[in-house]
This record gives C-alpha cells, sequence and structure tokens, in this order.
C-alpha cells in the first residue's frame, strides 16, 4: 500500500477518533442537540481532507485562517450560534487543520496533542473547578421590589413565580411609564448535566423595550 495512503488514513482515523470522543463524550452529553453533532461531524471531516489535500504548506496555512475568519464573520447567518457551541466549532475546525497538516510532525505528536485537547475539554466541561450558574435577563412589572433595601423580597418573588434556585439578580434598565424593569437573574440549573440551550438565552427582544 502506497505510505501517503497509509499516512492519510492513519492521520484521519486519529482526527475522526478524536473528534467523535469530543463531540459525543462531551458535547452531545450536555446540549443534547443533534443538529449540531452533525454539522461538527461533517464539518471535521471536510476541514481535514480540504487541508490534507492541498498541495503547499503556506496555501494550508492560509485557507485554515481564512476559514476561521469566514465562520466567525458569517456564523451561518441563518441562526445566531451559541458561544459554546462556536467554541466547539472553533476547535473542531483547528484539531482537524492540526491532524491534517502533512509535515514533519509525526503520528505520536499529533496524539499528544489530540489527548492534550480532550484532557482540556474534560477539565473545563466538568464540575470540579467552577459550578454552572445559568443567567437570563427578565421583564419585571413590580418595580416597588427593585429598590436595594427590599432585595430579599425581590428574590423570594422570582423565586416562587419561576420556581427557580436563584442564586442573584442585577437590575438593568426601569421604565416607570410602563411600571417594568430589566432583571439580569442567575440561577442553578435544574439538570447541571444538560445544557438547556433556553439557560443561554439572554438578550430580550427590540420591541420588548
Amino acid at each position: 500500500m502506497d505510505k501517503q495512503l497509509i499516512d492519510l488514513l492513519i492521520r484521519f482515523g486519529v482526527n475522526i477518533v478524536v473528534v467523535l470522543i469530543i463531540i459525543y463524550g462531551f458535547y452531545y452529553p450536555k446540549s443534547k442537540r443533534r443538529d449540531y453533532s452533525f454539522t461538527f461531524t461533517l464539518i471535521s471531516i471536510s476541514i481535514f481532507f480540504l487541508i490534507y489535500m492541498l498541495g503547499e504548506v503556506k496555501l494550508k496555512i492560509g485557507f485554515a485562517l481564512g476559514l476561521f475568519a469566514i465562520f466567525g464573520i458569517i456564523r451561518y447567518r441563518t441562526e445566531t450560534i451559541p458561544v459554546r457551541e462556536m467554541t466547539y466549532l472553533f476547535m473542531i475546525i483547528a484539531l482537524s487543520v492540526i491532524n491534517a497538516l502533512n509535515e514533519d510532525w509525526g503520528v505520536a505528536i499529533i496524539a499528544v496533542v489530540n489527548l492534550i485537547f480532550i484532557i482540556c475539554i474534560w477539565i473545563c466541561e466538568g464540575n470540579r473547578l467552577l459550578k454552572h450558574i445559568a443567567c437570563k435577563y427578565v421583564k419585571y412589572d413590580r418595580i416597588e421590589l427593585i429598590v436595594p433595601e427590599r432585595y430579599e423580597e425581590l428574590l423570594a418573588d422570582l423565586k416562587k413565580r419561576t420556581g427557580l434556585e436563584i442564586t442573584k439578580v442585577d437590575v438593568g434598565s426601569i421604565d416607570f411609564l410602563k411600571d417594568s424593569a430589566i432583571l439580569k437573574v442567575y440561577y442553578k440549573p435544574l439538570n447541571p448535566k444538560v445544557t438547556n440551550p433556553v439557560d443561554t438565552v439572554m438578550k430580550i427582544p427590540d420591541e420588548e423595550y
């Protein structure tokens, strides 16, 4: 078998195994987003072969940086991708580029780099260092409770009305004409092991102001 073909298969094998570990071992169990898992997998495969099949190393690197810029600018345009998904997308592209670059790097070095990625994700996704606190904006109607001296009453009212374990509340803009205020509410997720996409909805549409 051709030596270059063997090298291609080994590099692709390492890449796809690591990508699947990251997506289905770390990302999917928390997000349960099959659409993004599907996208990340196919993007990784596409980027890997595009980078590997290019001739010059300089062209490869330039093309890779161009891909980062394209995805950073358009963000798919059809949907606003949450920060967590954008981070995974950036990392998947980076890994695919690293694994595809056909330089003097041996398989051992590439394997170590991939292992470092996996360990870092494992640490960041775990609850060992930092506890996850979800937050979102709430349009609140009882503005008499937003004063500092009634903070505990505000917390109690929000806990009762939302059923969430709220830990902190920040008061934003206040509309005295409509008797409403915008609050930034911090709370403990109902299931810390699952990332609820709603927990990342931070902005109230402009028409709500």
